[in-house]
């Protein structure tokens, strides 16, 4: 066994086995592509470092890797989401270095990504980009190493194509994020289940009958509304953006400014992927009681400084999870996860189903990254066509569904322009 790790206790490990085995049950196309990589071992001595959430469902993504030849190292990619029993059974069963607590504080988190980037990669994959941005500012060194990778999630994608704008990401990264099989369901079904239990399990409050305030209307916030109203809670969306604005309505929910839904709402979700969300003048004409909670990537969609300095000394923590900051009118605001994603520092994450196809992405993409490397520029890339598809197909092959084919009929029908009324 390896000893170069910081976890919490060793002695989780067997405990962590049992949930990263209930885990695999659910993950059929990720079981599909390790078996694969076990015969032909795509990888083999590439050494990856991944900054991910350590999940039950990022180490049956880490086995699968291994299976295919990685030489792999995991640290955790937020302070909040280690799931320790997890990161137990990687470094004991699985040899995995791993570098992830859970409630680690900020100079352990960046000590640990630079313990995973001293392992020298070719391939990076991150979710939220803290290891591509620090490898980028601090160790360029090991840059010339790296021949790519990729990013997991919204916020990262967003760093990642702000860093190809400015011109200076050194190496390609393919935005597994974007593929249809990710964000079409990991975002807005993984999302918006893990998002309400992470609510639900810290505060155990009644859904129905409140009204939740959600911020955003992308593919996150979409999932959130949608499990929200089926909690029957009234849902309220804010945006900035007109198109999604409209899509909101459509869909029957209400939608106006946030300083609006700051005095009507119980429950507040923000998931946008942009800073100051809630903000202070929001906090000043909330209700006493409000629940705050944020499902996006970074700590930084609530303001939690501006209600620091509002409130009357430091917050209160009432249950686990959820702190309580007192006013100087009386009215208390509790922030739940003290700001971070909700779904994974008060939960479990994304079940185990959507995230089977969100890490097939990452497995098939990595293979892609070193196939083509000489062929990509230092840009950030889609997940090829080809990929999406078959993991959907995989995935619906597991499933026991069957669909149609084109006929050679159909086909040339598709292809052609003779043809019309």
């Amino acid at each position: 066994m390896s000893t170069d790790y910081d976890i919490k206790d060793l002695d989780l490990a067997p405990a962590g086995r049992l949930r990263i085995e209930w885990a695999e049950r659910e993950m059929p196309v990720l079981r599909h592509i390790r078996e694969q990589f076990e015969r032909e071992k795509p990888r083999r001595g590439v050494r990856l470092s991944g900054c991910l959430h350590i999940t039950t469902e990022t180490a049956n993504l880490a086995q699968t890797l291994q299976a295919g030849g990685a030489d792999l190292v995991l640290t955790a990619s937020n302070p909040l989401s280690t799931q320790d029993d997890v990161a137990a059974a990687l470094v004991s069963y699985n040899e995995i270095p791993v570098y992830g607590i859970k409630g680690e504080d900020g100079e352990t988190y960046y000590r640990h990504i630079h313990a995973a980037l001293d392992h020298a990669p070719a391939i990076t994959m991150d979710d939220g980009a803290d290891l591509v941005s620090t490898l980028h500012k601090e160790r360029t060194e090991l840059i010339s190493e790296v021949v790519g990778g990729m990013e997991e999630t919204t916020t990262g994608v967003i760093r990642l194509r702000a860093m190809a704008r400015d011109g200076v990401l050194r190496y390609p990264m393919i935005a597994v994020n974007d593929a249809m099989t990710k964000h079409f369901f990991d975002n807005r079904y993984g999302t918006g289940q893990s998002t309400m239990d992470g609510v639900s399990r810290s505060t155990n409050v009644l859904i129905a009958g409140k009204t939740v305030v959600v911020g955003g209307y992308g593919w996150c916030s979409r999932g959130i509304s949608m499990r929200a109203k089926g909690h029957g809670a009234n849902v309220i969306i804010t945006e900035v953006d007109p198109m999604r604005a409209l899509e909101a309505v459509m869909d029957g929910f209400r939608v106006m400014p946030m300083m609006e839904a700051a005095p009507l709402g119980d429950i507040f979700i923000t998931s946008t992927g942009d800073i100051s969300v809630i903000d202070r003048h929001h906090f000043e004409v909330m209700r006493d009681g409000a629940i705050v909670a944020n499902s996006g990537h970074f700590n930084v969609e609530i303001n939690i400084p501006a209600l620091q300095e509002l409130a009357v000394g430091p917050p209160r923590r009432v249950r686990p999870f959820v702190d309580e900051y007192a006013l100087p009118d009386g009215r208390r605001i509790n922030v739940l996860a003290e700001g971070r994603l909700v779904n994974l520092a008060a939960a479990e994450g994304h079940p185990s189903a959507v995230m089977d196809m969100s890490f097939a992405n990452q497995a098939l993409s990595a293979v892609y990254i070193l196939q083509h490397a000489d062929e990509l520029e230092p840009q950030v890339y889609s997940v090829p066509e080809e990929i999406d598809r078959e993991i959907a197909r995989i995935k619906l092959d597991a499933m026991g569904v069957e669909i149609d084919s084109l006929t050679e009929e159909q086909e040339k029908y598709l292809t052609s322009w003779e043809a019309g009324t």
